[in-house]
C-alpha cells in the first residue's frame, strides 16, 4: 500500500517515525458522463471567467473569496510560513476510554506503518501500551492543507488512526425527533426485543454490496451484447411503504428472521401473557391496550361473539316491545267495554245476576251409604 503521508507520532518526548497509509478505499461502481447521441464522453475544461480561455493545472492556484465577491490570493508558501506544530507530526493530547468518542464524529481511516528499523521499538511500545490500558489516544494532525483530529487504537497488530471531526462540526438534532408524542406499548417493546434477539448477531465479515454487485451484473451482460438484467418481479422490492399494524408487522419480521436461521417460528401470543395489574384509582379500561395491540386476525371470533350478542339483545327489544304494545291494546278494548256497560244498567243488572247465578256454587251431593 502508497503512503500519503509521512511524519512521527509525537508520544511525550518519543517520537516515532511512521507513515500514513489509507486503511478504507471505495467499492463504488463509478460511471462517466456520454452524449446520448453519439456516446461521446463529455469532459470538464477548466475556463476562466475574464478571457474564456482554458487554463492548464499548473496555472490554477488558490484564493478565498470575500463576502463582497473580492478573490483575495493565497500561495503555498503562505500557508507553508503558518505555525502549525501538527505539520508533519501526529501529536497525542490525550488518553481516554473508547466510549467518551462520539461515533458522530468518525470520519477516514488511515493505518500507521512504522518508518524504518529504529521505529520499530517506539512504535510496539505504544501499541502495547495502548492494549494494556484499553484507552485510545486522542491526537491532532495535519492533512491537505488544514489541521485535523484523529484517534489512535490497535487493529490486529498495527496502529490505525481515525480522522474525526472536530465537535463544532456537528450539527445539534435539532427538528430532526418526531414532534407530536407518540406512546409505545410494553407489548410493542416485547416484540422489538425479540426481533432484536433475533438480528442481533451477525459476522460482519460475511456482508456484502448487493447492489454493486448487481450493476456489475448488469454491465457484464450489457458487455457481452445483451440488454442487462430482468426487472424485480412485482413485490421483491422491500417495502417502504405505509405500516397498518405495527404489531403484525413486529410478528412477521421475529417470525420470518427465525424461519431464516432455522429456528422454530413462533411467537408468543400476546394475549397469553399475564395481565399487568392496574394501579388504584385507574379505570379498568387502562389494561385495554394489549387487547388494541393484538394483530386484527386474533380478534375475529371476539367481534363475532359481539356481533351475535348485539342481535340478540335487539331480538328481545324487540320482543318486550310487541309485547307492550299487546298489553296497551288489551286495556284500552277493556276501558271500552266498561263504558258501554254503564250506559245501560238494567242490562248491567241481569247480566250481573246471571253471572252470579252462573258462578254460585254447587252444592255438594250427598254420599251413598254402602249397603251392608
Amino acid at each position: 500500500m502508497r503512503s500519503i503521508w509521512n511524519g512521527a507520532i509525537s508520544f511525550g518526548l518519543v517520537s516515532i517515525p511512521i507513515k500514513l497509509v489509507n486503511a478504507t478505499e471505495s467499492r463504488s461502481v463509478s460511471f462517466r458522463q456520454i452524449h446520448v447521441e453519439d456516446g461521446g464522453r463529455i469532459r470538464y475544461r477548466k475556463v476562466c471567467e475574464l478571457d474564456g480561455e482554458e487554463v492548464a493545472p499548473a496555472e490554477i492556484g488558490k484564493a478565498y473569496e470575500d463576502a463582497d465577491g473580492t478573490m483575495i490570493p493565497i500561495t503555498d508558501e503562505d500557508l507553508a510560513s503558518l505555525p502549525l506544530p501538527t505539520a508533519k507530526t501526529i501529536e497525542i493530547v490525550a488518553f481516554v476510554p473508547a466510549g467518551d468518542i462520539d461515533p458522530l464524529q468518525m470520519d477516514a481511516a488511515y493505518y500507521l506503518s512504522a518508518n524504518g528499523v529504529p521505529a520499530a521499538k517506539p512504535y510496539t511500545l505504544l501499541r502495547e501500551a495502548l492494549k494494556r490500558s484499553d484507552k485510545v489516544a486522542v491526537a491532532k494532525f495535519a492533512l491537505r492543507g488544514r489541521e485535523r483530529l484523529g484517534m489512535l487504537r490497535v487493529v490486529d497488530d498495527v496502529i490505525a488512526m481515525h480522522g474525526l471531526l472536530w465537535p463544532d462540526e456537528i450539527r445539534a438534532p435539532e427538528g430532526v425527533a418526531p414532534e407530536s408524542p407518540v406512546t409505545v406499548r410494553d407489548a410493542e417493546l416485547d416484540l422489538a426485543d425479540a426481533l432484536m434477539a433475533t438480528l442481533g448477531e451477525v459476522d460482519i465479515s460475511s456482508l456484502h454490496d448487493d447492489y454493486r454487485e448487481a450493476v456489475e451484473e448488469m454491465i457484464a451482460a450489457k458487455a457481452a451484447g445483451g440488454e442487462g438484467v430482468a426487472p424485480p418481479e412485482p413485490g421483491e422490492e422491500g417495502g417502504g411503504g405505509q405500516v397498518i399494524d405495527l404489531m403484525a408487522a413486529l410478528e412477521k419480521s421475529v417470525r420470518e428472521a427465525k424461519e431464516a436461521r432455522g429456528e422454530p417460528a413462533e411467537v408468543t401470543d400476546i394475549k397469553s401473557r399475564p395481565a399487568k395489574k392496574a394501579p388504584e384509582g385507574k379505570a379498568s379500561e387502562e389494561a385495554a391496550p394489549d387487547e388494541e395491540a393484538t394483530p386484527t386476525k386474533r380478534t375475529a371470533p371476539a367481534r363475532k361473539a359481539t356481533t351475535a350478542k348485539k342481535a340478540a339483545s335487539e331480538k328481545k327489544a324487540a320482543t318486550t316491545a310487541k309485547k307492550t304494545a299487546s298489553e296497551k291494546t288489551a286495556t284500552k278494548k277493556a276501558a271500552t267495554a266498561k263504558r258501554s256497560s254503564s250506559s245501560s244498567p238494567s242490562s248491567s243488572s241481569s247480566s250481573g245476576k246471571a253471572t252470579a247465578k252462573k258462578t254460585a256454587p254447587k252444592k255438594a251431593a250427598a254420599p251413598k251409604r254402602k249397603s251392608a
